[in-house]
């Protein structure tokens, strides 16, 4: 089976809400560096590799009033946050041992998945890897789903995509593609298997 994983919230945690109190120690810069930075438009461009990572700095100082120093605390915070969650990494090498063909699928800006691949070997269990940034293309966008299929040969019906965020699931349903919305690694595990008796 060919199994594709979301990185942020599936293979590692992602958690907007640590990353700005580890930063902030107010409430008012931790409201305003969650809105106007992390759930801005902006860092879609930066996860899509539009954005130059500079001038990503030069607009959020205008937008928010932070300081050049601030926000770049805060966007130096984030590749270190994206610690790999056990139970994922672990059944990512039982499913690999298993002689099931591993891939990701990722939304992450340059900084964050250059710092990933340095400091974490679970990489070598991928057999293939898509990165918004390097594409320029984001999920949910059929275009980055249409990708992974061309790029690796993968028939949609022998795939299974998993990731936290439903409109990403959906959107490889639409193309064909076995989806299950992550929470955990274990109700991800059973519904897996759910999947593969009834294929």
């Amino acid at each position: 089976m060919n199994l594709v994983f979301d990185l942020g919230g599936v293979v590692v945690r992602w958690d907007p809400e640590w990353i700005v109190s580890s930063v902030f120690p107010d409430d008012r810069r931790r409201r305003l560096a969650r809105s106007e930075i992390l759930s801005h438009p902006d860092w879609l461009e930066l996860d899509r590799g539009t954005l130059d990572y500079e001038r990503a700095v030069e607009r959020a100082v205008t937008r928010t009033g932070l300081s050049g120093g601030e926000v770049r605390n805060l966007l130096e915070a984030v590749p270190p946050s994206l610690v790999p969650i056990e139970e994922t990494v672990a059944l990512l090498h039982r499913l690999h041992a298993g002689g099931n063909a591993l891939y990701c699928l990722s939304n992450m800006g340059h900084a964050s998945i250059e710092y990933l691949e340095k400091k974490h070997d679970f990489f070598r269990l991928f057999t293939g890897r898509v990165v918004s940034c390097r594409l320029k293309l984001c999920k949910p966008e059929p275009a980055i789903f249409e990708h992974l299929l061309r790029e690796f040969a993968l028939e949609p019906r022998e795939t299974v995509f998993t990731d936290d965020v439903e409109a990403n699931v959906a959107a490889a349903r639409q193309l064909g593609i076995r989806a299950i919305r992550f929470q955990n690694a274990a109700q991800f595990e059973r519904e897996l298997f759910g999947l593969a008796g009834r294929a």
